[in-house]
């Protein structure tokens, strides 16, 4: 399992690199599903897996130009915050048993997991959808609104320990006015920031982290990540992102039966 485990962690990066986003989802589910590894501790792992894979991925598309450092500032700031806090504050002051309901127990690990599938099933909807953000891009940048959207992928990322990229890049685009390729490449500068931040914020607590670990897994995902910033220039995003979706959408599936009747 270890094996299908490290090959999908391939997969990861591959996606990042591409379309900037998607890849950070499937982290949570292999790490607990191949690994073994407790949701709440997998949600650690999977903030230094992505961050340490999108700085590759953000070296890359800096060397492209396709990174805009101001509009990155103005949407991390307000989101590295979010993370933060969360992490730091909200995740630790969460009990481990939330709610009895006769038979049915709602402890955090699952929470947490029911919370990811939904997210994997609204990305993999987003993904497989007709995308209009690049006809509809913002002439101007709406500061109000990115930092709103701002506020809620930070909230989201610090919860459930994921990059975000499929709500920061329609956010890019809409809001800030930038194009695709832009767009993604400010997406994987803020991810790392606000994942590394994150797990900065787990560290803190005093969590037992097995790094030799983490940097195996992170290695095979940066080889995806720069493998998929090459392949960028080739591969379009209309025949990539249905196909992604797809995969998304069934593994977000799998994930919410198997919490529910596990």
């Amino acid at each position: 399992m270890e094996i299908i485990g490290y090959a999908a962690s391939v997969l990861i990066g591959l996606s990042l690199g591409l379309i900037g986003g998607g890849g950070s989802i499937l982290t949570i589910p292999i790490l607990v599903y191949f690994f073994r590894i407790d949701p709440v501790l997998a949600s650690t792992y999977s903030l230094f897996i992505v961050g340490i894979t999108t700085s590759a991925g953000t070296i890359s598309y800096h060397q492209k130009n396709n990174v805009d450092y101001k509009i990155a500032l103005i949407f991390g700031i307000p989101s590295l915050l979010a993370v933060f806090t969360m992490r730091k504050w909200v995740m630790p002051a969460l009990p481990h048993h939330l709610l009895n309901f006769g038979t049915f127990e709602l402890t955090k690990p699952d929470l947490l997991m029911l919370v990811f599938a939904l997210l994997m099933l609204a990305a993999s909807l987003s993904m497989l959808k007709k995308s209009k953000a690049a006809a509809l891009a913002a002439t101007e940048i709406n500061y109000y609104r990115l930092v709103l959207q701002s506020i809620l992928v930070g909230t989201i990322t610090g919860f459930v320990g994921v990059g975000g990229g499929f709500l920061i890049i329609p956010s890019l685009v809409l809001f800030a006015g930038l194009r695709m390729k832009k767009a993604v490449g400010t997406s994987l500068m803020i991810i790392t920031i606000s994942s590394l931040l994150g797990v900065l914020g787990d560290i803190s607590r005093h969590i037992v982290i097995d790094y030799s670990f983490l940097l195996i897994f992170s290695g095979f995902a940066i080889f995806g990540i720069i493998a998929g910033s090459y392949l960028s220039a080739y591969v379009p995003d209309a025949k990539l992102k249905p196909a992604f979706g797809w995969f998304v959408l069934i593994m977000g599936v799998f994930v919410l039966i198997s919490t529910i009747y596990k």
